[in-house]
C-alpha cells in the first residue's frame, strides 16, 4: 500500500510540475507579446515625431545654409567657394549624425530584456525543482 501511495504521489507531483511549467510558459509568452507590443508602439510613435522634426529642421537648414552662402560670398569669398565650403561642412556633419543614429537604432535596443531575464530565472527555478 505504501508503494502504491508513493507512486501515485510521484505521478501527481510530475503531473503538477508539468501543468505549472505549461502555465508558466503561457504567462511568459503573454509577457513577451505585451513587452514587444509596447516597444513597437513606442518605436512607431518616436518615428513619427522624428520624421516631423526632420522635415521642419530640413526646411530651416536650407534657409540658414543659403544665408551662410550669401554672407560668405558678400565677405569676398565668392559664390562658388562659399557654396563649396558650406556643402563640405554640412556633408561631414551629416555623415557623423548618420553614424551616430545608426548605432542608436541597433537591434539590441529592441530586445525584450525583462522577458529574457524572467525566462532565465524561471529556467533556474525549474531546474532546481527537477533536482
Amino acid at each position: 500500500m505504501t508503494d502504491n501511495q508513493d507512486t501515485r504521489s510521484l505521478t501527481t507531483l510530475v503531473s503538477d510540475l508539468a501543468q505549472q511549467v505549461t502555465t508558466l510558459l503561457q504567462t511568459e509568452s503573454r509577457l513577451l507579446r505585451a513587452e514587444m507590443s509596447e516597444k513597437l508602439s513606442k518605436a512607431g510613435a518616436g518615428t513619427v515625431e522624428v520624421m516631423g522634426g526632420v522635415i521642419c529642421l530640413l526646411a530651416a537648414l536650407m534657409v540658414l545654409l543659403q544665408a551662410l552662402v550669401i554672407a560668405l560670398a558678400s565677405a569676398g569669398l565668392g559664390a562658388g567657394w562659399s557654396s563649396l565650403l558650406v556643402g563640405v561642412v554640412v556633408a561631414v556633419l551629416g555623415v557623423i549624425l548618420l553614424r551616430s543614429g545608426k548605432a542608436s537604432m541597433a537591434p539590441s535596443e529592441l530586445t525584450p530584456d525583462r522577458t529574457q531575464d524572467q525566462l532565465k530565472r524561471d529556467a533556474r527555478v525549474i531546474k532546481d525543482q527537477i533536482r
